[in-house]
């Protein structure tokens, strides 16, 4: 055994971390919080947050089971010398539907299969605080229902307090509906569907619930089944319980940091890691008083592998994040709905935010409007809360690991009917960040805008402009290409920062400002413009945040001016 603690990579569950001796960012003190506010909890999150060892936390907690346990797995933490008076009190029956998987005819028999194995193991488990034969009692049900029915009648004749925890309690009923469509979807949560009268069992029958999973949608169709639970999603109190805050993270790497033999200093890693990391909030009343929070499963990734490489990744984007992506692209189809959603991603892909008020509960069938789309990209975790603006919540693009996944959709939508030659677009790429010889990047893109006809009759004007340029900027990993960077008082269209991480000899980087003109304005036009966009970029290029953010690197400033598909000019301004 190593004498210091692991990294708990890929494990969720509390106990293992414990006994193990793994390493445990303490988020014991939230416990209280959840009994304050109320017996039945439903709480949403983005995966990997750490929701499902957030409920391991609490089934160690609360399980009369493991009260002998009590100073091996709490000791050290803040509610060992807090403890409430729930404190192992309850028989806990823990589910996690992300177990249940299949088609769609057979998701009503993997369910009650799943729900079969749970239940007798509950049973055996508790046995000894029913009566000898329990188990074999329980066995003799065979469905879901019927079993769960004779369980809590016979809890409830002998007095025995059931704790009931729920992981993932959307995940098959997000796949049906991204699979099989909206139709599918309201035969398993409405009328007589099974899922849903599983859900009236719950009510009544349990002294506590919690639910976790990743968006509102089913809870909303299930209201009529299951319409007790309060939803704390958005409560300022637990804006912080899941993922880390830069307290939290700086505290790990002051442990890790003289162990991996880095001679990065606590601050340089944090600053490496807060573009692509950090800056979630959940709660609107948190925005200003509360440290924005990381994605805990992200920060592990690069700790894990300072330890055991000795340097920070090579590459700062999460390994999983484009599975996150997949699974939210089939669940909204973004390639075969209405324009309107697929111009809604163009819009914050472009200028990283939008306004909007996050919406707590939204039926399937309403997923349709445009508030309800918006607030499901916030569930994902693809926006968060960055503002508030005329009574409506500013919801931006958290940081570089989620911006990465809107350029690879821009690109997809353009690819399709461009005929792009990557290896010539890599080579223009490196001539500009190495040589300084930018011209033939800028000239390749614009051509690519010319002749994809096909893409410039979808969205046409200045907006989709910016997307494809974006789209494509964002191809080479030597670059963190940023839109609409506040540069001294006022926006750029690009700024093309060197990631020194990954390529740390890159010797030129690039303010680009992109002009657009109507395919029959006139010449005296296009110069007024030219002259407009000279006297920005030169204010741009003079802020001191430039000198930072381009520091050792020759800096251009560059304007690309169209009009109509077609490029007008190409100049760099000294």
């Amino acid at each position: 055994m190593p004498d210091f603690k692991l990294l708990p990579m890929g494990i969720a569950d509390f106990r293992r971390i414990r006994i193990e001796n793994y390493y445990y960012v303490d988020k014991t003190a939230w416990i209280p919080k959840f009994e304050q506010v109320s017996s039945f909890l439903f709480f949403c999150r983005p995966r990997r947050f750490g929701k499902t060892l957030m409920l391991s936390l609490l089934e160690s907690y609360y399980d009369c089971k493991q009260t002998g346990d009590w100073d091996r797995l709490f000791g050290g933490l803040w509610i060992h010398e807090h403890p409430t008076e729930n404190r192992g009190r309850f028989q806990v029956m823990r589910l996690d539907f992300s177990r249940v998987t299949g088609t769609i005819d057979q998701l009503k028999e993997n369910l009650d299969l799943y729900m079969d194995i749970t239940l007798n193991s509950f049973a055996s488990k508790y046995e000894d605080m029913y009566f000898d034969g329990f188990v074999k009692e329980v066995k003799q049900y065979h469905s879901a229902n019927g079993k769960l029915n004779y369980i809590l009648d016979t809890a409830r004749k002998y007095g025995n307090r059931l704790y009931l925890i729920l992981d993932e309690y959307d995940n098959f009923t997000n796949t049906v509906l991204a699979q099989h469509g909206e139709a599918v979807y309201r035969t398993l949560t409405h009328a007589d569907g099974f899922y849903r009268d599983l859900f009236k069992l719950f009510k009544g029958n349990f002294d506590r619930i919690l639910m976790m999973g990743v968006s509102p949608v089913t809870m909303d169709d299930l209201t009529s089944g299951y319409n007790i639970a309060t939803n704390i999603t958005t409560n300022p109190w637990f804006n912080q319980v899941l993922g880390f805050s830069e307290p939290e993270v700086r505290v790990m790497l002051d442990y890790y940091r003289p162990l991996s033999g880095t001679e990065l200093s606590t601050d340089e890693m944090l600053d490496q890691m807060r573009p692509w990391y950090d800056n979630y909030c959940f709660a609107e009343r948190s925005l200003k008083t509360d440290p924005k929070m990381f994605n805990s499963n992200m920060v592990t990734y690069y700790v894990n592998t300072l330890l055991t490489l000795g340097t920070p990744p090579d590459s700062m984007e999460d390994p999983n994040a484009k599975t996150d992506y997949t699974k939210l692209r089939q669940l909204i189809r973004l390639d075969t709905i209405d324009s309107y959603r697929r111009r809604i991603v163009h819009r914050i892909a472009q200028d990283g935010y939008i306004y909007s008020k996050v919406k707590d509960y939204f039926p399937a069938i309403e997923l349709i409007k445009k508030e309800n789309f918006i607030s499901l990209l916030y569930y994902y975790g693809m926006i968060t809360m960055t503002g508030t603006y005329h009574g409506e919540q500013r919801l931006g693009i958290p940081n570089n690991n989620v911006r990465r996944q809107y350029y690879d959709f821009l690109l997809e939508e353009y690819q399709r009917t461009a005929d792009l030659d990557t290896w010539q677009l890599k080579e223009a790429f490196v001539s500009a960040a190495y040589e300084g010889e930018w011209r033939a990047l800028l000239q390749y893109i614009a051509d690519c805008y010319r002749e994809d006809s096909a893409v410039r009759s979808a969205i046409e004007g200045e907006r989709h402009l910016q997307g494809y340029f974006l789209a494509y900027l964002n191809m080479y990993q030597g670059y963190l290409t940023a839109p609409e960077v506040e540069l001294n008082h006022g926006y750029c269209d690009f700024f093309l920062m060197p990631d020194k991480l990954r390529q740390p000899d890159i010797a030129h980087s690039y303010i680009i400002e992109l002009k657009y003109l109507k395919a029959d304005a006139t010449d005296e036009e296009a110069i007024s413009q030219w002259q407009e966009a000279e006297a920005q970029i030169r204010k741009y290029g003079a802020g001191s945040r430039v000198a930072l953010l381009s520091r050792d690197t020759q800096l251009h400033l560059v304007i690309v001016q169209f009009r109509g598909s077609k490029l007008l000019r190409l100049d760099e301004v000294e």
